[in-house]
């Protein structure tokens, strides 16, 4: 295929694939569907190799936020059973990820409910980091706080936060139909704080919240601009009690086509498969490792995951392997001089010849995927771990 081809040439030149072209994998048939997991896992592999980075939540604080985010079960108004409680001590904190990291974690991504943390939160999470860095040497360590003030970045980084994370979740187009009590430019604001700082920025997407082709096109576009290290693909988990609960709109094969579409337009970039791959990806789990080099280890925030074990079998079965501490997770180029080296190429270190970060011709419409047939069963609230007297999954 012709498409193909040509993506898989401009990913090993970390050249920007035209929107016609990310369109256009989103609306490739299942007949064509190995193919494009075949071209988008050269690219993965030029990059990656066969690593697979794993991560490790720790929920600091569950529940009772008061944004409106119709995605989310903790949100205002939510009526999902979630475990709701307020936030844990570094000590606790640190047990928790002592669990992840045991499983093989490199990264742990500490992460609070709420609007933004307050100054004394702030000081909350920077004792965490320490506990937990006091603990286990060389760990990277990735906060997600909510949107971020003037000089609460800097904090963190000097507290020894490696990462943030704030995604984009949809596009700008329809961030308004999503959430109202923020906006797409705070979300951007954030980002662009924690690269300011030093912070490796970590920010991605939600799929599967009954958004066009062209909205998943145009929020990756958005992210390449802004530059992430990292990329969290998240399928939604249509939690009973939020708005979107009736929202099933993913199919294992259309998941498999975002991750690829992602992975053509940020080649070089870490693409984690984040919250919902057991819901939506099912048993086709294996091949979107062919995509993304990143994983979440065990349970999600408010929902739990496959077991642990099962993560680790899933990557050796597949003929992975899981990335050791001693590794560096990025390529030379984006690894060796930050942010600023990247932006001395071209604006996100992926274009030749001075082209333009997210530019490209006229979107190309797709016809709407079928819905996905609900499978309700497949959704767990935690009840383990973080904020219970259980063993974690890890």
């Amino acid at each position: 295929m012709d498409l193909l081809n040509t993506l898989v040439d401009k990913g090993l030149r970390r050249e920007t694939p035209t929107r016609e072209e990310a369109l256009a994998v989103l609306a490739t048939s299942d007949d064509d569907l190995l193919d494009v997991v075949a071209a988008a896992g050269k690219v993965r592999r030029h990059w990656f190799g066969r690593r697979v980075k794993l991560n490790y939540l720790v929920n600091l604080k569950s529940g009772l936020c008061p944004e409106d985010c119709s995605y989310c079960s903790q949100r205002l108004g939510s009526t999902a059973g979630i475990l709701k409680y307020t936030w844990l001590k570094p000590g606790q904190a640190s047990e928790a990820a002592a669990a992840g990291l045991a499983g093989g974690a490199k990264r742990v991504c500490l992460v609070a409910s709420g609007r933004g943390p307050t100054d004394r939160d702030v000081d909350r999470v920077s004792d965490t980091i320490k506990a937990i860095k006091d603990r286990h040497e060389g760990v990277e360590v990735c906060a997600c706080l909510g949107l971020l003030s003037d000089g609460q970045a800097e904090r963190l980084r000097a507290a020894g936060a490696d990462a943030y994370n704030h995604n984009l979740n949809t596009s700008e187009a329809t961030y308004g139909d999503i959430t109202t009590t923020h906006t797409y430019a705070d979300r951007v604001d954030t980002v662009h704080k924690a690269h300011a700082a030093g912070l490796s920025a970590c920010s991605g997407l939600i799929a599967g919240m009954g958004e066009r082709d062209e909205d998943l096109v145009d929020v990756v576009f958005a992210l390449r601009e802004l530059d992430p290290d990292s990329v969290p693909v998240n399928f939604l988990i249509p939690f009973e009690g939020t708005p979107l609960a009736k929202e099933w709109n993913l199919t294992p094969q259309r998941c498999l086509r975002i991750l690829a579409m992602v992975r053509f337009v940020c080649p070089d970039v870490e693409v984690r498969i984040a919250g919902g791959r057991e819901v939506h990806l099912r048993s086709l789990q294996p091949l979107a490792l062919h995509l993304a080099n990143s994983i979440f280890l065990g349970d999600y925030l408010t929902s739990e995951g496959q077991a642990g074990k099962a993560d680790l079998e899933m990557i050796a079965d597949a003929g992975f392997e899981v990335e050791g501490a001693d590794k560096v997770t990025l390529p030379e180029h984006r690894a060796a001089g930050g942010r600023g080296s990247r932006e001395a190429e071209g604006g996100c270190g992926s274009h030749t010849g001075g082209g333009v970060c997210g530019t490209a011709g006229a979107p190309v419409t797709a016809e709407a995927p079928a819905t996905a047939e609900p499978r309700t069963d497949l959704v767990a609230v935690r009840r383990r771990g973080a904020g219970t007297d259980l063993a974690p999954n890890a």
